[in-house]
């Protein structure tokens, strides 16, 4: 029995080894062709991931580009991103309105914004405020009266968020101290700007005594017709102020059609003074002092001026922050920093 048990096993064991030994002997081609077929696998996969991540890069851009336009710069603002890529963990942004780049950050995400960061490694940056000089906190500076001068473009939507901070402290403070709106020395907003600088300028100059109202009024509305009629200014008195002003500095022979950005030198003297190079820029006493643009703040901020601060600085002002732009609104106010937003070069 076992003589002839023991040839039919080796007969199949013969059978079967043309089938291993060509497996054997193809071992390496079969590996080679799954292989190939999982990086084939693997390619369609990536892709796929790759195209959704571009599709979602594109949408993030473009809801960042409409947040910007809706909510930062006056409607009809010639603005586009000119450039959007990725550094570490955030998106950069490069925005040119009109002759002038902005940079500024976005959060992987697309829902948190930073209109500027702090480089660690630069400690220069934490030098620069909004205006370009050296800023200060509070004023080491005391007068009994103190100087509070706001640097600003007419239709600069962060200028604007600070003229609204600041009037209800100028309504309270009254003749307590003496302030002045003043205007950096080129406006980016194109011709509409460089009009609304004149009329600001001469109507603080023809009515002071309504200027403040006016001011008030063109923070909402943006219309200087509506808002000088709704605080009878006297037109006559400044349409011959703007004549005499437009030859006095030369501001239309020297106005750049051609694009947003145009010298306006009416305060020429005290931005090259004070080092201002964007709106809004605080001076207070001289120096610059970097405040948050709620009430509360710029309050806070003036009545450090003060030699001796008086009953007024212990008023409660509103410590939301006013939307930027023409128009009304507010929210939690924020700290001031180097990174507050401002229109400049």
């Amino acid at each position: 029995m076992e003589k002839q048990t023991i040839p039919h096993l080796a007969e199949n064991q013969s059978e079967e080894s043309p089938k291993k030994s060509w497996i054997v002997a193809n071992k390496g081609n079969i590996a080679f062709v799954v292989m190939f077929i999982l990086l084939i696998l693997g390619s369609y996969a990536y892709s796929y991931k790759k195209k959704a991540a571009e599709n979602d890069v594109v949408a993030i851009r473009e809801n960042a580009e409409k947040f910007i336009k809706e909510n930062l710069v006056p409607p009809g603002t010639d603005l586009k991103l000119s450039d959007f890529t990725k550094e570490g963990n955030l998106y950069k942004l490069n925005i040119a309105v009109g002759s002038q780049n902005i940079v500024a950050y976005l959060t992987e995400d697309g829902k948190k914004f930073f209109p500027q960061v702090i480089d660690m490694d630069k400690k220069s940056d934490l030098a620069g405020a909004p205006g370009g000089a050296k800023a200060f906190a509070e004023a080491t500076v005391k007068k009994d009266v103190p100087e509070v001068e706001l640097f600003v473009m007419s239709r600069c939507p962060f200028g604007v968020q600070a003229e609204k901070g600041i009037l209800p402290v100028v309504e309270k403070m009254g003749s307590k101290i003496n302030f002045k709106v003043r205007f950096v020395s080129y406006t980016l907003h194109g011709k509409p700007e460089f009009d609304d600088n004149l009329n600001q300028y001469c109507i603080q100059k023809e009515e002071p005594n309504k200027f403040n109202d006016y001011l008030g009024c063109f923070a909402k509305e943006g219309d200087f017709a509506k808002c000088a009629t709704s605080t009878k200014i006297n037109k006559a008195k400044i349409t011959a102020c703007i004549s005499s002003t437009d030859k006095q500095f030369k501001l239309t022979e020297n106005f750049s059609a051609s694009g947003q950005t145009s010298p306006f030198n009416i305060d020429k003297e005290l931005n090259d003074k004070y080092g201002v190079k964007g709106s809004p820029t605080l001076i207070v006493n001289g120096q610059t002092l970097n405040a948050g643009r709620d009430s509360a703040s710029l309050m806070k901020t003036i009545c450090s001026g003060f030699t001796n601060q008086p009953e007024e600085c212990k008023a409660t002002l509103s410590a939301d922050t006013p939307t930027p732009g023409f128009g009304t609104g507010s929210s939690a106010a924020a700290s001031p920093s180097a990174g507050t937003p401002s229109c400049g070069t």
